[in-house]
């Protein structure tokens, strides 16, 4: 056994929204798949820097989702 942290996974994506009050893409086919990180702390870098690259784009959405909830949702983080 290794004293390596807990992997906290946590997935980052994003795509342009139907409507800016709402969390509905235009095409999921066109998902953007940033990635999927060991923590938190990469996670936010990898949606900050996507987020600004789309700045110009109101309709243009990137989400965190935490995975780790998703596949344990009994623990506590």
């Amino acid at each position: 056994m290794t004293d390596a942290p807990k992997q906290l996974l946590h997935l980052v994506f994003g795509g342009e929204l139907t409507d800016l009050d709402g969390s509905e893409f235009r095409d999921l086919a066109k998902l953007d798949i940033v990635g999927i990180y060991p923590n938190y702390a990469q996670a936010h870098a990898a949606w900050k820097a996507k987020s600004q690259s789309n700045v110009d784009n109101a309709h243009m959405r990137y989400f965190v989702v935490h995975l780790h909830r998703l596949l344990d949702p009994d623990a506590t983080a």
